[in-house]
């Protein structure tokens, strides 16, 4: 039995707003950031453990990124792809030099990279003389965007319901589950894509040994292994992508989120091999890779490639996880499993908590994580964040963990 160990914030079904109600929104909001930490309106004061679902990637008013989004806004904040955009070809290239791409297509959103990268795999196909591959073979508990190929390619049927026929063209399989893998394997299939590590789906990481066994049957069979880093890319674990922790090479690869710290960026990486189909008018984007972006995105890898930094990201990483582990040992009620990769952690909550609820017991202490699928409480705190900020953080979720026994110790009410 689940029991429901905290209230949840107070929402405002009844306040008139032109927003579409697509989100039942906390009765929170922000006015100022530094570092860590938010202000809310009112003066409250919270440590942002969420790092706004891995956006905030050096946190908050980083002054590189100030100074970057300023002096550009100042020259120039948009040009149509028609004409050559300097700033994003410095950008591109810095990517393809860091990685195992030859070639980046920016676009605005992680979910347009995906997009991106479901039309490249399919067309590498056909530019290959097989237009019957256009399959993809994806994960239980994948969630790729919002879109209606990716929700789709994410099969989660919450986000299904009511968009009409799923778009065709995804095989779904349990993750960690080779047999499976082999098995979906048809004459249709053109890729898998797979997340390193699962945000949405509760920081379920895949072993280097399950996506070692995916490369060699992508090359076995003649199809694309296709990387969906949106959460993962850019620092988050330790390295500048997850893929490297794997030793393990994408074909395609899709970024977004930490690449723009806050601003709308995200981007499309590939091989020249894979992306051969993509030639003149087989894809464009009005916004993306726009001169305001490009400058955010390359004052962000200023601070990621610098000498240290990710290695300071790995550093404090194993030291969180190490506290976490130290708190489940301490509450084992209320805290199941620590799981994750550097400044991606989560919390598997016990059965009897709801992860909804814990994450409104934390709110009470002035920390912030996101629920995710599996029960989980994830942890993407802003890179920069260190022994400090780990320290109060604990602080914290200890206080609710403690909040969260005492309402599992109350007596139930009688209705």
């Amino acid at each position: 039995m689940i029991l429901k160990a905290i209230p949840a914030l107070p929402m405002e079904p009844n306040v008139t707003s032109a927003l579409l109600p697509t989100y039942a929104r906390i009765d929170l909001a922000f006015e100022k950031g530094e570092g860590a930490w938010l202000e809310a309106s009112g003066g409250k004061r919270f440590l942002d453990f969420g790092g706004g679902i891995a956006v905030a990637s050096l946190g908050y008013n980083h002054p590189a990124l100030v100074k970057a989004l300023v002096e550009q806004g100042q020259k120039i904040w948009h040009t149509s792809n028609l004409f050559r955009i300097p700033e994003g070809e410095k950008l591109a290239q810095r990517l393809v030099d860091n990685s195992f791409a030859d070639f980046v297509f920016f676009t605005n959103s992680g979910a347009e990279a995906m997009e991106c990268a479901i039309k490249m795999a399919r067309k590498y196909q056909y530019a290959c003389g097989k237009p019957e591959r256009f399959h993809i073979i994806t994960f239980e508990g994948a969630f790729h965007g919002r879109t209606l190929s990716t929700i789709a390619a994410g099969g989660n049927k919450k986000y299904l319901e009511g968009f009409g026929p799923a778009v065709q063209g995804f095989d779904q399989v349990p993750i960690n589950d080779l047999d499976a893998v082999k098995a979906a394997i048809g004459p249709q299939t053109a890729a898998i894509l797979i997340e390193p590590i699962q945000g949405e789906g509760g920081i379920r990481v895949f072993e280097p040994a399950f996506l070692r066994a995916l490369r060699e049957l992508c090359d076995e069979h003649g199809l694309l292994l296709m990387f969906d880093e949106v959460q993962t890319g850019v620092g988050r674990t330790g390295r500048l992508f997850a893929y490297e922790l794997s030793g393990v090479a994408p074909d395609i690869m899709s970024i977004a989120k930490g690449i723009g710290g806050g601003f709308p960026l995200g981007a499309c990486l590939a091989t020249a091999e894979a992306a051969k189909g993509m030639v003149y008018g087989t894809h464009g984007t009005t916004f993306g890779g726009n001169p305001l972006a490009m400058a955010v995105g390359n004052a962000v890898l200023d601070v990621v490639l610098s000498d240290g930094f990710l290695d300071h990201v790995a550093r404090t990483g194993l030291l969180l996880k190490q506290r976490l582990a130290e708190l489940r040992d301490r509450h084992p009620r209320v805290i199941a499993e620590v799981r994750g990769e550097g400044l991606m952690q989560g919390l598997r909550i016990s059965e009897k908590v709801l992860n909804t609820d814990f994450a409104a017991a934390l709110r009470d202490q002035g920390v912030l994580l996101i629920p995710a699928g599996d029960n989980v409480v994830r942890m993407l705190p802003p890179l920069i964040i260190g022994e400090a900020e780990v320290a109060e953080a604990v602080k914290r979720i200890e206080a609710a963990c403690v909040a969260t026994e005492k309402a599992l110790d109350a007596p139930a009410k009688v209705q």
